[in-house]
């Protein structure tokens, strides 16, 4: 056989070779990844939720300002946001596993520190030790995390684990208001402190194991290249604008999440109700969401958002018109549709569109800018009640930022139109 028939032989075997390289990374163990991260999201999210639930106990206790457990909310969001970067920076480095231990051991603290006795310490349990070091270290880095474990539905893997925190809403408000009733605000905290350390430190050092490695995929399944353009334009101007649209949507998000229960309470609706109407808006943003994964892997992560935004803001402005309480809980769950979309329909626009090594710094960021959106529509709304006694300027300011939303991300959407049609 000569040499350049010995050399074509070769080449075919390695095509064949390459044309048999896996085209994806998805297995069983990815949904077994997915949904443990499910459950550590599921407990985690619930250490904010007591200051919602006991709004009203908790400020009598501490001077009757709602604005001060409502900021001690805010900052739990405004900490997670802030430390979202270091803690990605930090899972890359050490592993997701070793901050999600570490966060967790850090909610419990916080929840232990918040009962210490004054507006101080519940601030700095909330933001500094449930936020900033503790809730940081378990949410963006999982984001990155379970990216990692899936290409072809990653949308749908991404929703799941980012209803985390509407599990939460559904399971633990009602047991909240029962415990802060018969037990006392400061003693459900200690609880569920043991409860969250308890459960989340073991599994997560457990099933929490390095993702697959990609460098053995096609080009395809390894996504965009760095030093690309992204949408045509410069990567950071379009992370930038992401991360504008995520303050944007995520100020609205946060208000009836926040002052739903108070709001209700206003209206001479019974604590209990209330607690059960922001179970069920979580709910419904739990099943919904499902719904929005599925449509994002079909149609991409930005035009979900604009999709889930323009939900969003019709529920808010009901939020405005609507104050008997079948008329609450229509809205409440309608309200849940609509923002579930959002947040992980971001991630998967971020995933889609920048390379994947750069996931461990941009996704954090863009979580830095939707979480101080969560922490300003808590506090922004609580502070607005206080000057004026009555929630409709608050739920008016919220719906403002989300057409400012609407507007960001509408532009995104028609210059990836163009920019697709201009490729083609």
């Amino acid at each position: 056989m000569s040499l350049a028939a010995s050399g074509r032989d070769a080449e075919i075997a390695a095509s064949a070779a390459i044309d048999k390289r896996p085209t994806s990374i998805e297995s069983k163990a990815s949904w077994v990844v997915a949904g443990t991260v499910l459950g550590i999201m599921s407990l985690s999210f619930g250490a904010p939720l007591i200051a919602v639930v006991g709004l009203q106990p908790i400020a009598g206790a501490l001077g009757g300002e709602r604005s001060v457990p409502a900021l001690a909310y805010s900052l739990a969001w405004l900490g997670t946001a802030l430390g979202g970067f270091a803690m990605g920076r930090a899972a890359d480095r050490f592993g997701a596993r070793w901050t999600v231990m570490f966060g967790a051991l850090m909610v419990g603290a916080g929840l232990v520190v918040s009962t210490l006795g004054g507006a101080i310490a519940l601030y700095v349990g909330h933001g500094l030790l449930i936020g900033l070091i503790g809730i940081a270290g378990i949410n963006a880095p999982l984001y990155v995390y379970v990216s990692r474990w899936f290409d072809r539905r990653r949308g749908t893997a991404l929703a799941l684990i980012s209803s985390g925190q509407y599990v939460a809403g559904v399971v633990w408000p009602a047991i909240f208001e029962r415990g802060i009733a018969g037990l006392g605000w400061q003693q459900t905290m200690i609880f569920f402190a043991v409860l969250v350390v308890a459960i989340v430190v073991p599994v997560a050092g457990l099933i929490l194991r390095a993702p697959p490695e990609t460098a053995h995929l096609g080009p395809i399944a390894r996504g965009p290249v760095a030093g690309k353009p992204v949408l045509g334009l410069n990567a950071n101007l379009v992370l930038g604008l992401l991360s504008a649209a995520g303050f944007a949507c995520c100020v609205p998000m946060a208000i009836p999440q926040a002052h739903l229960v108070a709001f209700c309470g206003d209206l001479g609706i019974p604590p209990v109700r209330g607690a059960l109407m922001l179970s069920l808006l979580l709910g419904s943003a739990f099943v919904s969401r499902q719904v929005w994964g599925l449509i994002s892997d079909r149609i991409g992560g930005l035009k979900t958002i604009l999709a889930a935004s323009a939900c969003q803001a019709a529920a808010m402005a009901a939020f405005l018109a609507t104050q008997d309480e079948v008329g609450l809980f229509i809205v409440s769950a309608a309200f849940g549709f609509g923002f579930s979309g959002l947040i992980s329909a971001y991630v998967l626009a971020i995933r889609d569109l920048f390379p994947a090594a750069e996931a461990g710094s941009r996704i954090p960021t863009f979580f830095v800018f939707s979480g101080s959106g969560m922490a300003a529509g808590g506090w922004i709304a609580g502070v607005i009640y206080d000057r004026v006694g009555f929630y409709a300027p608050a739920f008016a300011t919220g719906l403002a930022f989300n057409l400012l939303n609407l507007a960001i991300v509408g532009y995104l959407v028609a210059r990836q139109r163009q920019y697709r049609h201009r490729m083609l």
